[in-house]
């Protein structure tokens, strides 16, 4: 009986630090200060530079671009497209090819959308903390997000999140075809004027384009 007690103790602390690993108290700290950061702007820019790596067959591809933030809308700006979303609706914009997109918006969406970021740790992932980084100069606390869900689309999503204030560093996106996407904020503007025309596409300011209406 005594090692019965024993084995069900230790079965137990075995437990406990299991579930402490997919929702860590250190984590959830460090990610609840940057989401309150972000909630506490109006408004925001942000540059940001984009790197798509995989390692196994040799691809490495670069992008810059900017983000404007606004409550619930957003518009960002790439080297080959722009994607507009006023709240309801998504403009996606391919400028070399005169085309846009139109599609509703989906508030139950697995996509990851540079609104979503800031807080996506809130519901169907897992958080740990895996200690402390100095990058560039700036002490970050890294954090790794897991989805619940098996066949999510990204396995991990890896945050680097600054001590000092809280702001996000860095987020890379892990996918299961072994693509490695890295978002790199290397400017931010917090309560930038903005209206909320600027994150709609209008079709008469772009002559000649092509319209596809997905909705």
């Amino acid at each position: 009986m005594k090692m019965k007690k024993i084995v069900l103790a230790a079965l137990l602390t075995f437990t406990a630090k299991l579930l402490m690993a997919q929702y860590d108290p250190k984590a959830l700290e460090i990610l609840e200060g940057m989401a309150k950061r972000y909630r506490s702007f109006a408004t925001f820019e942000a540059s940001i530079t984009s790197n798509m790596t995989n390692e196994s067959e040799g691809v490495k591809e670069e992008y810059k671009g900017k983000i404007t933030v606004k409550g619930e809308k957003f518009k960002l700006i790439l080297d080959d497209q722009e994607i507009m979303h006023n709240g309801t609706t998504v403009w996606t914009y391919l400028p070399s090819a005169k085309e846009v997109s139109i599609d509703n918006f989906d508030p139950n969406s697995d996509d990851i959308n540079p609104v979503k970021i800031f807080e996506i740790y809130k519901k169907g992932f897992k958080y740990l903390h895996l200690g402390e980084k100095t990058e560039a100069g700036v002490p970050m606390d890294e954090v790794d997000l897991v989805p619940e869900k098996k066949n999510a689309q990204y396995f991990k999503i890896k945050m680097m999140i600054s001590k000092k204030d809280k702001s996000i560093q860095s987020w890379t996106m892990f996918d299961r075809s072994g693509n490695r996407y890295r978002y790199t904020i290397t400017k931010f503007v917090p309560n930038v004027k903005v209206d909320d025309a600027f994150f709609t596409f209008d079709v008469k300011k772009y002559p000649g384009v092509e319209v596809n209406d997905l909705r």
